[in-house]
C-alpha cells in the first residue's frame, strides 16, 4: 500500500467502551460499523451491531453529547431491531449498513448474517424503517432488498446510500468466494455500485467501483460523502498478512473512482484496542469539525473509537503548520 502522510486526524480515544456501557445480555460485547447520526443540536446519534455472549448482533445506539462527542449520553436499552425470524436473511445477526432521512421516514438499511452448513456465513442487505425519530425500526419485508445475484452468490452488503430527488444511489460490498489463509476461510469481497427509484427493485447488474490490489483479497463497507462537487469513499481493506485497515477513494461523479490511500492520515495507535487494527470509518460533520468514528481490534470488539480534524471555511481540513488538506 501506498506510505501514509502526515496525520491530519486526532485520536480521541475509546468512547463508547462495551465493557462499562453496555446494558442487558444483547450488548455483551462489540459495536460493530459504528454509523452516526445528528439526532438533534445536542445529540449525536451512533448506530452500531451489539453482539450478545454468542456474537450474535442486534442494532442499537449510543447516544453522545454533540458538543463534547466522547461523552455518552446514554445507550438504547433494548435493541432498535432485533435479528429475524429463524429461516430468515437476518435469523443470526446485523450490522449497520446506513441511516438516511428520506419520504415515508427514518430509513435504515442493515446487513443480515445467515449460517448455512456449506459456507461460513450469508450477508445480504435489509431495509427498516423508523416514524420515531430512530427509536425503533420496522422492517419493509423479510427478504433482503439487495439480494443474491450472478457474481455475488454470498454477500450484497449496502453500506451508504444517498436520496436526492426520487433517485437512491447506493455502494455495497460484494461478495462470491472464499479466501482460505491457515487453513480458514475469509469472505473475498469488492465494491460495486448501483442506482434506482425504486428500493424494491433494484438492479441486478453491479458497476465496480473498486477492486482489491495487491496481496488484498477483501475491500469493503464503503462510506461515501460528498463535499463540494466531488464525492470521497472512506473503505476498509484486509490482506493475507492479517491487516485490516482503512483507506480512502475520490471521483467526481460517485462511480469512477481513484483510490489515494496515501491522503488518509490515520493510522493504528501503538497499543491498546486499536493498535492491530483500524476499521469501519464513518464520518459526520459538525460545524467547523469532522467527526470519525471507527473500530479498532477484533472488527470492534471493544467498543466504538472517535478521531477528529477541523474544517476551513471551504471544507477542507485544516493540517497543522501545513495549510489544508482538500476533501478531493
Amino acid at each position: 500500500m501506498p506510505a501514509r502522510n502526515r496525520q491530519i486526524w486526532t485520536k480521541r480515544g475509546l468512547v463508547f467502551d462495551a465493557a462499562r456501557h453496555g446494558v442487558g445480555g444483547w450488548m455483551r460485547h462489540s459495536a460493530l460499523t459504528p454509523t452516526p447520526w445528528l439526532l438533534d443540536e445536542e445529540r449525536i446519534r451512533v448506530y452500531a451491531g451489539f453482539r450478545d455472549g454468542d456474537g450474535v448482533s442486534r442494532l442499537g445506539y449510543a447516544d453522545l453529547a454533540a458538543d463534547e462527542p466522547t461523552r455518552v449520553l446514554g445507550v438504547s436499552k433494548r435493541p432498535v431491531l432485533d435479528i429475524g425470524r429463524g429461516g430468515c436473511f437476518d435469523d443470526n445477526g446485523m450490522i449497520l449498513g446506513d441511516v438516511v432521512a428520506a419520504p415515508g421516514g427514518l430509513h435504515l438499511f442493515y446487513v443480515g448474517f445467515q449460517q448455512v452448513a456449506k459456507a461460513k456465513f450469508l450477508a445480504f442487505s435489509g431495509l427498516a424503517l423508523s416514524t420515531d425519530g430512530g427509536e425503533r425500526f420496522q422492517r419493509v419485508q423479510e427478504t433482503p432488498i439487495l439480494d443474491r445475484a450472478p457474481r455475488r452468490s454470498t454477500i450484497a452488503a449496502i453500506h451508504s446510500a444517498h436520496y436526492d430527488d426520487g433517485l437512491w444511489r447506493l455502494w455495497y460490498a460484494v461478495g462470491d468466494d472464499w479466501e482460505s489463509i491457515g487453513g480458514r476461510p475469509f469472505p473475498r469481497y469488492h465494491i460495486c455500485y448501483a442506482e434506482t427509484r425504486d428500493l424494491s427493485a433494484i438492479p441486478r447488474g453491479d458497476r465496480i467501483c473498486l477492486l482489491p490490489g495487491g496481496d488484498e483479497y477483501r475491500i469493503g463497507r464503503p462510506r461515501v460523502y460528498r463535499f463540494g462537487d466531488r464525492y470521497v469513499m472512506y473503505f476498509t481493506w484486509g490482506d493475507r498478512a492479517g491487516r485490516y485497515q482503512p483507506g480512502v477513494a475520490f471521483s467526481d461523479d460517485g462511480v469512477q473512482w481513484e483510490r489515494h490511500d496515501e491522503a488518509l492520515g490515520i493510522e493504528p495507535s501503538r497499543d491498546g484496542w486499536d493498535a492491530r487494527a483500524l476499521c469501519y470509518p464513518a464520518l459526520l460533520r459538525h460545524g467547523r469539525r469532522l467527526l470519525m468514528f471507527y473500530n479498532g481490534n477484533d472488527m470492534g470488539q471493544a467498543g466504538f473509537g472517535l478521531a477528529e480534524a477541523a474544517l476551513d471555511e471551504d471544507l477542507r481540513i485544516v493540517t497543522a503548520g501545513e495549510g489544508a488538506h482538500a476533501l478531493g
